[in-house]
Order: structure tokens, then C-alpha cells, then sequence
């Protein structure tokens, strides 16, 4: 394999213990509705949590609350508490975590792009698939 290619799906499993359940977890993780929009958000720098909720349009706060402990437990966010009343909570992305931010752009705007082929393909498998 040359130096500068990427490895294909099926080695990066092979590498891994237990049939990639490591790339698997991550993908669940990382590819989730909400995860890629608060690290996105949390790109241009630290947030409270009220201020994810209003930026992270139609995230529940439970699935917001969720979402932040994963990615905090994954070590892509920390959650600094500050000791002032009322406390005051705030989110930010770890160097981990803005290894994130160029391949969750990436698949925004792939997703930009072909959303419009993507429909009429639903579209055409609905017309063609009426009973499902």
C-alpha cells in the first residue's frame, strides 16, 4: 500500500479486534443526528448548554443532555464547571475532538449536494414500491 493511500473498509476491520467493533462504536458515535451538529457548533469555541440547544435546531433536551455525555465520555468534549453563582457550565471541543471538524464538514456538504438526487431516488423507489 503506497504511503499516502487509505486503507480500504475491509483491512481497517481485519486490524481491528473483534470484526471492528472499535470502528463500529466510533462510527455509531460520530455519525449520529446530533453529534456532528454540536461538534460543528462547538468549532468556533466554547458554548453553555443553553446556547448548543438554540444553535442545535430540533435537539431535544434530553437528547442534547445524551449527545454531551457521549461525547465527553469519548473524550471529543470537555464540560468545565464553573464555581460562580449560578453555576456555569460550558462545552468545548478537546484536540481530539477537532479532528473532527474537516470530515464532519465534508459529509455536510456532501450531503448539500446530493440531497436533491437522494430525494428523487426515495421519490422514485415510493412509485415503484407503493405497498411498503
Amino acid at each position: 500500500m503506497a504511503a499516502d493511500s487509505q486503507p480500504d473498509y475491509e483491512h481497517l476491520c481485519l486490524s481491528f479486534p473483534q470484526d471492528g467493533k472499535g470502528i463500529r462504536e466510533v462510527m455509531d458515535r460520530v455519525a449520529d443526528k446530533w453529534s456532528l451538529l454540536v461538534i460543528v457548533t462547538l468549532e468556533k469555541g466554547p458554548a453553555r448548554y443553553g446556547e448548543l440547544q438554540h444553535k442545535v435546531v430540533g435537539v431535544s433536551q434530553r437528547m442534547l443532555t445524551l449527545t454531551l455525555r457521549h461525547l465527553e465520555r469519548d473524550g471529543l468534549i470537555t464540560r468545565t464547571v464553573h464555581p460562580q453563582v449560578p453555576p456555569r457550565v460550558d462545552y468545548e471541543l478537546t484536540d481530539l475532538g477537532r479532528t473532527l471538524i474537516a470530515p464532519a464538514r465534508a459529509i455536510a456538504h456532501w450531503a448539500m449536494v446530493n440531497y436533491p438526487a437522494i430525494e428523487q431516488a426515495r421519490c422514485a423507489y415510493d412509485q415503484a414500491n407503493p405497498d411498503l
